[in-house]
């Protein structure tokens, strides 16, 4: 019997059983988005590519950023001075970063959560204007807020002093909206049901919210907790603006004071992949507790770790 190219045939083997067909025809190319295709691997080469060279030569034996003299580690733990572990400048801008990146989320988690959980119970005209102020980090650019935080603490609040304080207070300013927003999105997934059951059972509102409430949230507060983290480490605008001495500057800061003056080296890059692999080893946390904690209630594998780590 004939039969049009490409449309299914069916036939009937011996043992009576049909199968199905189709004659090898040629693909819609606008199936496959060739052209996009080789644009993401363009843009994953050209984003990977000079962090690897970068991370690469902080290894590297000789002093020199362009040619590749052996493997070493004593740009990170190396005795003299000019190591990460040895230089008290360096060596001091890491524990600054990590000072600032634990002390920033110890204060902004807790406000962040209650400030969701507030605009969540406070139905009312004022509270959408709330709702557009948690949002509000992700509306301004980073350099004006940071301006006007360095005006701010020099001009008004005196008593927060530049450096250490003043790159806390900015920092929390920055990223509260970080928790606000996935606790927030978090609430609204949840809904009032499981508080009603509680209260209905004899719990107060206080007690529904401690043992009921909390425990639920937690995957949010630990996904936006590793965000602050993570953003915090890698924060340089705010922080620039609001640290008074170099005792203050945490390691981006000191990256690109000593790179725009003109003094880089394979210390600066050993300093930054120490920049680079907290961040990653953040994410990585993130990720894999946010799986963990969530474990009884996934059904799509590891895309909503991967959506509530990247704040989505």
């Amino acid at each position: 019997m004939a039969s049009v190219v490409g449309e299914p045939v069916t036939t009937s083997p011996p043992d009576g059983k049909e199968f199905a067909w189709r004659s090898p025809v040629r693909e819609n190319p606008w199936r496959r988005p060739w052209v996009m295709e080789g644009f993401t691997w363009l843009y994953i080469v050209w984003s990977i590519v000079p962090i690897a060279i970068a991370v690469l030569f902080s290894f590297n034996k000789g002093a020199s950023q362009a040619t590749w003299q052996g493997f070493s580690t004593k740009w990170y733990v190396g005795s003299g001075v000019t190591s990460v572990l040895h230089n008290p400048s360096l060596h001091h801008a890491v524990i600054q970063t990590l000072v600032l990146a634990v002390v920033t989320t110890v204060i902004c988690v807790p406000i962040g959560v209650s400030f969701a959980i507030g605009i969540d119970r406070w139905r009312s005209r004022t509270s959408y204007g709330l709702n557009f102020l948690m949002i509000f980090s992700f509306v301004i650019p980073e350099l004006l807020l940071a301006v006007a935080l360095f005006l701010l603490v020099t001009q008004g609040l005196t008593f927060i002093r530049l450096g250490t304080p003043a790159e806390v207070a900015g920092l929390v300013v920055w990223n509260i909206s970080w928790p606000g927003i996935i606790v927030r999105a978090r609430l609204v997934s949840i809904g009032a049901s499981y508080e009603e059951a509680a209260a209905d059972l004899g719990a107060s509102r206080l007690g529904a919210m401690r043992r009921v409430l909390l425990p639920m949230l937690m995957p949010a507060i630990f996904a936006s907790a590793v965000l602050v983290f993570a953003s915090t480490v890698d924060d340089f605008v705010i922080v620039e603006q609001l640290s008074s001495t170099a005792n203050t500057q945490p390691m981006s800061v000191l990256i690109y004071s000593n790179v725009h003056g003109g003094l880089s080296g394979p210390a600066l890059n050993a300093l930054a992949t120490i920049m680079l692999l907290i961040s990653l080893v953040a994410a990585l946390l993130g990720f894999i507790g946010y799986r963990w904690m969530s474990r009884g209630e996934r059904t799509a594998g590891g895309a909503e770790a991967l959506t509530a780590v990247a704040g989505m």
